[in-house]
């Protein structure tokens, strides 16, 4: 078992000087950043889910999650990133915990990532993330649809599949009046993903609600539209 301790060491090896200062000012954070590339990240990601138990990387990714460092939360969602992990329940509610805390688009992304996969290996987990479409917290009704777009890819989708789809576009209608900058991003990246899968309802639901939708967003969402 690695202790965490190891692995703060082992991301502070991975450190390039004079990085750190432009990556919190890119990514708007006042958290510790460390300036780690996200490569680097990768590959020791990379090395640790090969190495480590499922148990074992669910018990590293809470602890480098509590440390509140930048990379220590990237790297704690990539452990998690995996198609195939059994069991995964601990993987999951430990995802589900962390929306929450939520603040800023690239941790959030990179969790999203880790919970998409445990969304499409069990769906009956999408009536857990139904409830944060009603949230007070912005960034846990914008992971609503992030973690979900898995949903907006399957070219030849089944009864289930497609019933998904359009419970999933309904969570999007009930945000289009919210014009909060990255809540009309999230509900136009959903929609510009599906529509090179799924024209038509990505056009019935323009057609119904682009009025009420920042002009920016329908010309996302609409990228791809003939």
């Amino acid at each position: 078992m690695m202790q965490i301790q190891d692995a703060l060491d082992a991301l502070q090896e991975l450190v390039e000087a004079g990085r750190a200062e432009g990556m919190a000012s890119y990514h708007k954070q006042t958290r510790t950043v460390l300036g780690i590339p996200n490569p680097a990240l990768n590959d020791l990601s990379k090395a640790w889910r090969q190495s480590l138990t499922v148990e074992q990387r669910v018990m590293l990714a809470s602890e480098l999650w509590q440390t509140d460092i930048f990379e220590a939360r990237i790297v704690a969602s990539k452990l998690l990133t995996q198609a195939r992990l059994r069991p995964d329940d601990a993987a999951w509610h430990l995802i589900a915990s962390w929306v929450p805390e939520f603040d800023s688009w690239a941790i959030a992304d990179h969790a999203c990532m880790a919970g998409q996969k445990r969304l499409v290996a069990d769906p009956s987990r999408l009536d857990l993330v139904e409830t944060w479409t009603t949230s007070d917290h912005m960034w846990t009704r914008r992971a609503a649809l992030v973690i979900t777009l898995p949903w907006t890819k399957q070219n030849f989708p089944k009864p289930a599949e497609l019933e998904a789809r359009d419970r999933i576009l309904g969570w999007a209608a009930s945000y289009v009046r919210d014009h909060a900058w990255f809540i009309q991003k999230a509900v136009a990246w959903w929609l510009r993903d599906l529509s090179k899968h799924d024209a038509e309802r990505v056009n019935r639901f323009l057609k119904q609600y682009a009025t009420d939708m920042k002009p920016s967003a329908v010309k996302e969402a609409s990228k791809y539209l003939r």
